[in-house]
C-alpha cells in the first residue's frame, strides 16, 4: 500500500504526480522479526517496519515474514531489506505481496535496481554509505525511488549528516538514530524518511516504549520542523 511514491519513468524516477501533500517526516523501524515486535507496530503505527532477509541476528525467512505480515496493520507498509541476493528472490518476494518497497543494501548497481524496478513494480531504495561528500554526490542521479544514508550495514553508528545537507531529492536517514539525536538529525537534514533499528531496541529486542517514544518525537516534528 505505497501512498507517497509518484508515477514512475521507464527505470522507476517518480515525479511529482500521485504525491502525497502531507510533508510530514516519516518514521521507519527497522528489523521486526517477532510476532511481538508485531503488536508492538500496531500499537505505535510507524509510516514503515522493515524485514531484514540478509544474514543478521534480525533475518527473517519469506514464510516467517509473510506470516508476520499477515498480522500488521494494513496502513503501515513494508520494506525488504536485502544484501547481494538474487534478483529472482527479490521479486518473488515483492509478487508475493510480503512487501512493498524494496531496500538494496548490497553492491547493487544502477542496471540491478532498474531490472528490480521493472520486474516487480514497487519501488527501490538504494542504500548508500557514507565517508564523504562524495559518497552522497555519487549516487544524487540514481534511478533509486529513494536513497538510504547511512554508516555501514547495521553498525549502529552515525555519520556527519552535514554531508546531506541541501539534498533535492527524498532520502532515507540510517544510522544510529535513537530517542535522543532524533529530533536534531531531523532538523538539521529534513530526511523524507528516518530510519530506526538498534534504537528502538533494548539488549537486542524490540521495546514497546522506546518505538513509541521515537513515533512521537517524530510526530511532535510537524509543528517544530
Amino acid at each position: 500500500m505505497i501512498t507517497d511514491i509518484g508515477m514512475k519513468t521507464e527505470c522507476g524516477i517518480t515525479t511529482d504526480s500521485g504525491i502525497k501533500a502531507d510533508s510530514r517526516i516519516k518514521i521507519k523501524i527497522c528489523g521486526l522479526s517477532r510476532q511481538l515486535d508485531i503488536e508492538y507496530a500496531n500499537q505505535v503505527r510507524p509510516d514503515y517496519i522493515g524485514f531484514v532477509f540478509a544474514p543478521s541476528r534480525r533475518q527473517v525467512s519469506f514464510r516467517q515474514a509473510a506470516d508476520l505480515r499477515g498480522e500488521l496493520h494494513p496502513n503501515i507498509d513494508v520494506v525488504g531489506v536485502f544484501v547481494d541476493a538474487a534478483e529472482e528472490e527479490i521479486i518473488s518476494c515483492c509478487r508475493s505481496g510480503i512487501i512493498d518497497i524494496v531496500q538494496l543494501h548490497g553492491r547493487e548497481t544502477e542496471q540491478d535496481i532498474c531490472r528490480i524496478q521493472n520486474a516487480a513494480g514497487v519501488p527501490v531504495i538504494k542504500a548508500v554509505k557514507v565517508e564523504s561528500p562524495g559518497d552522497v554526490e555519487a549516487w544524487l542521479s540514481s534511478s533509486a525511488d529513494y536513497l538510504l544514508f547511512d554508516s555501514g550495514q547495521g553498525t549502529g553508528q552515525t555519520f556527519e549528516w552535514s554531508h546531506l545537507m541541501g539534498l533535492d531529492r527524498k532520502f532515507f536517514l540510517a544510522g544510529g538514530l535513537h530517542s535522543g539525536n532524533l529530533k536534531e538529525a531531523c532538523r538539521k537534514v529534513r530526511p523524507y524518511c528516518a530510519d530506526v533499528s538498534s534504537g528502538a531496541e533494548t539488549e537486542g529486542r524490540k521495546n514497546l516504549e522506546k518505538m513509541r517514544e521515537l513515533v512521537e518525537i517524530i510526530h511532535r516534528l510537524e509543528e517544530k520542523v
